[in-house]
């Protein structure tokens, strides 16, 4: 369903204040979730799949928006894969977490108008485990959970506009979307799910495993 007014929708600026983001590919992020979500990042960093996209509406289509991700700590916990259970345990605290990062959208700023036209993909974001990263990854920790977060901000064209800063975004979270982060998938059943949905694996389904 659409994610719409939030407790915090009081006291928004009106640009943002009917703004409402679906998840598309809900039914796909449903399934995921249930077995429990795995993202890879690699040193080089790694796109998620299911990719994150929205459909918006509520925008005034004449105004300005930038529309960014981020994605925050679920716990203060590190995991592992216990096999034989086939479930995560807790393994201790989470390490230091990793620098906080946002991954704008390549579009932005763009009218409220071309941002409700189409789907918005974030198909361009890819997650990192190394830290020293200089491409503008998101940085996780292998090993913790996370949930994306995704925020729609008003290009607000008042000369003192920083003063309205707080009221000029609005933020989503959608609860299926949250995942560990791995650096190899642990759950074979992921695995498997991964490669029936995603159509960049169809090396994967035709049994002649591209690198």
């Amino acid at each position: 369903g659409w994610a719409g007014e939030g407790p915090e929708a009081g006291g928004k600026n009106r640009h943002v204040c009917h703004a409402a983001a679906r998840l598309e590919m809900g039914s796909l992020w449903e399934e995921f979730n249930r077995l429990g979500t795995e993202m890879i990042v690699t040193k080089a960093g790694r796109r998620m799949f299911p990719t994150f996209q929205v459909k918006l509406s509520g925008l005034d289509p004449l105004a300005d928006y930038v529309l960014l991700m981020d994605f925050i700590p679920l716990d203060d916990k590190r995991y592992r894969y216990a096999f034989h259970s086939s479930s995560w345990l807790a393994a201790g605290r989470a390490e230091p977490a990793a620098p906080g990062r946002v991954h704008f959208h390549p579009d932005s700023p763009a009218k409220g108008a071309q941002w409700m036209r189409q789907i918005v993909s974030f198909d361009k974001l890819k997650l990192t485990n190394n830290l020293l990263d200089d491409n503008g990854h998101i940085i996780l920790n292998s090993m913790h959970r996370y949930q994306p977060r995704f925020h729609i901000v008003f290009v607000d064209p008042r000369r003192d506009s920083e003063r309205f800063a707080h009221q000029n975004f609005k933020s989503f979270s959608f609860p299926e979307t949250q995942f560990m982060a791995v650096t190899a998938y642990q759950n074979h059943r992921i695995t498997q799910l991964k490669i029936a949905s995603n159509p960049f694996a169809k090396g994967f389904r035709d049994g002649d495993p591209e690198p």
